[in-house]
């Protein structure tokens, strides 16, 4: 009774102050009412805590007002910059709506009742470029997107340093960009039958977008068959896959960064291939409190030796990650497919369901992922300052790629009990071995017998296994399973394909020649396909891709940026 009777005065206070309110404005249109709340909403607030719960509600009101006119489209453009930091006029003509920052600007040309005409955006000391993005965006009243946009665009300046400092480093950027361009121009020769595929797993860095409309560029440098084969069953295109934004960010140490083109034109190549660099002089080059970055998307999990390797690289411009855990406990956590939240204790097991009504079971031990050698961290940025630096680094990326799709597919969100007394196809265990090999332990032959699959990862191109089975040994066969595993990049596929041979095994050894045929793009099915794993790693599909290894994919020592490699070599990782 206590608690009515101290909430009732305030229950009246309230309801007097809401008729005070509509009393006022009785005699007022709702037009009158709409600009007034309008102009409160564009007055300044002296202070913030005091206010944020008004701001909130001043911001649900915006969203919620319908933007049908060119005053409300003015007011929400001014609204959205004032969210942004950035600030907002109008033209004399009161047909161009400005949205500016120290070194950027963009132009709204609007229509009457509020439609757009176009979007331009300046970057500084260049002419104004229209965005279409930008542009489609207003148009369908999608703000959110816009303004999120507008980060972007401020991204290219949230380095420290005064207004010379920031388009000095800018111009630095852009240099950088035309020469990853050239070298993404330079020939080479072709490895797969699909171009789009091969330029982005066997391009020097990737397919490379130039940035435009105020958007990075991007490069795309890896991409798995499952990737591929959803991408192009759906639109034709490959739309998935690992991508890289070229920015920059600020340092707290500065580091030498090219203001001019390093790359002649035409390039002069050396014996691999790549371009040959100009050397970065005082006349060529600034001290800059800031570095390149490869901003990658999504973010990857990352073995913490592969991070010291791009490290030295880059001559320490990464730091090594404080937080690791184990590579797999890494990969639950990012894997899009596990929807449901699996925790890692002691290790994890997963039910693997295949074509067929066929179930594996992977189970991965704690204890051994534990190893320092398998630890990882999850990096979102990769810091580097010079253009040569970027094929040796996407190599790394690619390898790194590689092995968590492999061990991602053993991943499944099924829903199928784990049960100890339940009688799988195939009982797996995958255990690591260095950081670039890891086994498969399983049973064979009613479990009998224990056999072993060593997978060897040289590289993101260079892959092969070895079947280590009692009283038997096949070097055919294991060509043939690393031609499989190569074409589907899934381990559960490449166990169902030794099951049946093991199966099928009469003689001491096994027949690579299988009379099954596919085509290529069938061996890259999922474990939750309609088909079987022999039409999908034939040995006639496997034999149509090329798999010869090639030497020297990132041969950077003649680029005269890694003293420390120039001596001694190239790393054998990137042999």
């Amino acid at each position: 009774m206590e608690t009515k009777k101290e909430r009732g005065p305030v229950s009246m206070k309230t309801k007097t102050l809401m008729s005070d309110l509509k009393s006022k404005y009785a005699d007022k249109s709702w037009n009158e009412t709409v600009q007034l709340v309008r102009r409160c909403m564009e007055k300044t607030k002296g202070d913030s805590r005091v206010c944020e719960p008004i701001a909130k509600c001043l911001q649900k009101i915006n969203e919620a007002l319908n933007v049908s006119s060119l005053t409300a489209m003015v007011s929400k453009l001014e609204m959205i910059a004032k969210q942004r930091g950035l600030g907002s006029h109008m033209s004399p003509t009161e047909t161009v709506c400005y949205l500016t920052a120290d070194l950027f600007y963009i132009e709204v040309v609007l229509l009457l009742g509020g439609r757009v005409e176009d979007v331009r955006v300046a970057h500084h000391g260049e002419a104004p470029v229209s965005s279409p993005s930008l542009r489609q965006l207003l148009r369908m009243k999608k703000f959110q997107e816009f303004s999120l946009k507008l980060d972007d665009l401020a991204s290219f300046y949230n380095i420290l340093g005064d207004s010379d400092v920031k388009i000095k480093i800018y111009t630095s950027l852009r240099h950088l960009e035309t020469d990853l361009v050239k070298i993404s121009h330079l020939p080479r020769s072709l490895r797969e039958s699909d171009l789009h595929v091969d330029l982005i797993m066997n391009g020097r860095i990737g397919n490379v977008q130039p940035g435009k409309e105020g958007a990075p560029m991007t490069i795309k440098y890896y991409i798995s068959p499952l990737d591929v084969l959803m991408g192009l069953s759906s639109t034709g295109e490959v739309g998935s896959g690992q991508i890289a934004l070229v920015t920059v960010g600020s340092s707290e140490v500065s580091h030498r960064l090219q203001m001019e083109s390093l790359i002649s034109s035409p390039p002069q190549v050396d014996s691999f291939g790549f371009p040959v660099f100009q050397p970065l002089t005082e006349s060529s080059s600034e001290l800059l409190p800031a570095t390149f970055l490869l901003k990658l998307q999504p973010p990857l999990p990352m073995l913490i030796s592969f991070i010291e390797k791009m490290g030295q690289i880059t001559d320490g411009a990464a730091e090594k990650p404080q937080q690791v855990e184990p590579l797999p406990q890494l990969l639950m956590k990012t894997c899009k497919m596990l929807k449901s939240e699996i925790f890692w204790t002691e290790g994890v097991q997963f039910v693997v369901p295949l074509p067929a009504s066929e179930y594996h079971s992977y189970v991965f031990p704690g204890a051994e992922w534990g190893r320092e050698s398998w630890k990882g961290a999850l990096i979102h940025t990769v810091p580097f300052t010079h253009p040569g630096h970027v094929p040796a680094l996407l190599n790394i990326l690619r390898h790194q790629s590689a092995i968590n799709v492999l061990l991602a597919s053993c991943f499944s969100d099924h829903n199928h009990h784990i049960d100890a007394d339940l009688l799988y196809d195939m009982r797996c265990e995958i255990l690591p071995e260095s950081d670039h090999c890891l086994s498969v332990t399983f049973s064979i032959d009613d479990n009998n017998h224990l056999a072993v699959l060593q997978v060897m990862l040289a590289d993101s191109h260079q892959m092969s296994c070895r079947l280590l089975m009692p009283d038997f040994v096949d070097h055919k066969l294991d060509d043939y399973v690393s031609r499989v595993l190569m074409r589907c990049m899934s381990i559960p596929i490449t166990m169902r394909a030794i099951r049946r041979k093991a199966a099928g095994r009469t003689a001491p050894a096994l027949p690579v020649a299988d009379t099954e045929s596919s085509t290529p793009m069938e061996s890259t099915s999922t474990p939750h396909s309609d088909q079987s794993d022999e039409s999908m790693a034939s040995p006639e599909a496997a034999d149509n891709a090329n798999t010869d290894a090639v030497a020297n994919r990132s041969p950077c020592a003649s680029l005269g940026v890694y003293s420390h490699w120039a001596t001694s070599g190239l790393p054998a990782e990137l042999l």
